[in-house]
């Protein structure tokens, strides 16, 4: 009889179009095996936001592999050493799985090889293999637009494949941790509440997709307004990976042909991203440009003070602190609004782009190595690719150029009753309401303050 074989699964939590279930079905009899780590990643596991999905995708994921015939099983510790266990257990020395860049998963292929088992490892979280995508001097790419050009010529990509109708496991008993005793779910309090806006799984992805299909058309002229949001909320299925890329595109391109590329562009984006922490694994915590290295941010009590203020969403900016507070109550952000969250905290506040981006990955649950440190290196301008740090982003002006009123209304109760002359900035307007606080710094005084910390005048 063939031996059976592993599929690790990590952030890639399908069935469809998922290279490593393939090749273990066509080999023979497999079994699934999910790792809680905490350990591998150091300071990265992941963080609350993303446990509460990660309950119900693994949820989802069982059902599903139960229903074609196979298994799923959960284990929790060191991946390595589970890996290793599981493969004791049912006589497996192949272990099947989709690569990953975050760095600590690169730590771990190498520490699985001296443990009597085989990594094969496959493409499919991308559009494009990061490394595949090389300049015509065989270099890496570490500019977005050139880099964006180069996967076009590439694309489209392989084009998925179908679930396996039927998957053999192998005929041993095997044991495994209970999803519940993980206690992935807050209780006491239950501050996930709001996250009922979500479906985690790979059916989850499905319909987000298809709700977005219709407005895809649109997307371009739509994103940038959060009281419309013609975002796709498609990242957190993204970030675990319910769906594949490869879908997104065909899927994108049959709807819309030329008039996906703005889309695409972002799907593009989480590529590039991908291709920075390969390049340089630790940008999460080290800035891009190593003349930030001795930067003046701001710290102590009234910095502290300050930041606790925008983690509540009571900075006195209405923009901001309506993302904040959509942020705590659904995981998730509206892009443009993060954009203007984060420039606020850096450049107002002048508190380190790393304390954001940690509560990001915390409280996000699309919360994405690459695409978070990417993003806020961008923001902050100490990346290899980013936004000069004088490009001082003013939410004044941002609120309401992109129309966002009824977004503030829905997140900051206390100011629904203003009219879109006042809203977006009610203290300017004389008409804060009793319990909004005022704005923590002016923005002429914070673009002062900015702009000389960074020697500029």
């Amino acid at each position: 009889m063939t031996a059976p074989s592993i599929v690790w699964f990590r952030q890639d939590l399908r069935l469809a179009d998922q290279a490593a279930v393939a090749a273990a079905t066509a080999d023979g009899p497999w079994i699934g095996v999910y790792v809680l780590d905490d350990t591998t990643p150091g300071d990265r596991a992941i963080g609350a936001a993303q446990r509460w999905w990660l309950h119900h995708s693994l949820e989802a994921l069982g059902h599903d592999l139960a229903d074609r015939g196979g298994r799923l099983i959960l284990r929790r510790g060191r991946a390595v050493d589970a890996l290793a266990a599981v493969g004791r257990e049912i006589g497996a020395h192949i272990v099947h799985a989709l690569r990953h860049y975050e760095p600590w998963w690169t730590s771990a292929r190498q520490d699985l090889a001296g443990q009597g088992l085989e990594l094969r490892l496959y493409d499919g979280g991308r559009l494009a293999p990061p490394e595949g995508v090389l300049t015509g001097a065989r270099g890496r790419y570490r500019i977005f637009t050139p880099y964006w050009r180069a996967l076009k010529e590439q694309m489209p990509p392989a084009k998925p494949t179908p679930i396996p109708d039927m998957i053999r496991p192998p005929h041993v008993a095997i044991s495994g941790d209970a999803l519940g005793d993980w206690s992935l779910r807050p209780t006491a309090p239950d501050w996930a509440k709001g996250f009922d806006i979500w479906t985690p799984g790979e059916d989850g992805a499905r319909m987000a997709l298809h709700d977005f299909l219709p407005l895809l058309e649109d997307y371009d002229r739509d994103r940038d307004r959060p009281s419309i949001d013609g975002t796709s909320r498609l990242s957190p299925h993204l970030h675990f990976g319910e769906i594949s890329p490869a879908t997104l595109w065909y899927r994108a391109a049959a709807m819309v042909r030329g008039k996906a590329e703005p889309w695409l562009r972002q799907v593009g984006w989480r590529d590039f991203c991908a291709n920075v922490i390969d390049i340089l694994p630790d940008y999460g915590d080290a800035n891009g440009r190593d003349a930030f290295d001795g930067f003046a941010w701001r710290t102590g009590p009234d910095a502290e003070s300050d930041f606790q203020a925008w983690t509540r969403g009571r900075t006195g900016y209405p923009i901001v602190d309506a993302g904040m507070r959509e942020l705590w109550s659904t995981g998730v952000m509206h892009n443009r609004v993060r954009m203007i969250a984060a420039s606020f905290l850096i450049k107002h506040l002048l508190i380190d782009w790393r304390r954001g981006e940690r509560w990001f990955w915390d409280t996000l649950v699309d919360a994405d190595y690459g695409s978070n440190a990417v993003n806020w290196q961008w923001v902050a301008g100490t990346g290899i690719d980013s936004n000069p740090f004088g490009r001082i982003m003013a939410p004044l002006v941002q609120s309401p150029k992109f129309d966002a009123g009824d977004y503030i209304r829905q997140w900051v109760p206390e100011l629904a009753s203003l009219g879109d002359d006042a809203i977006h900035d009610p203290d300017g307007a004389g008409l804060a309401p009793r319990g909004y606080p005022a704005p923590l710094i002016g923005h002429r005084a914070a673009r002062e303050r900015a702009l000389a910390a960074s020697g500029r005048n």
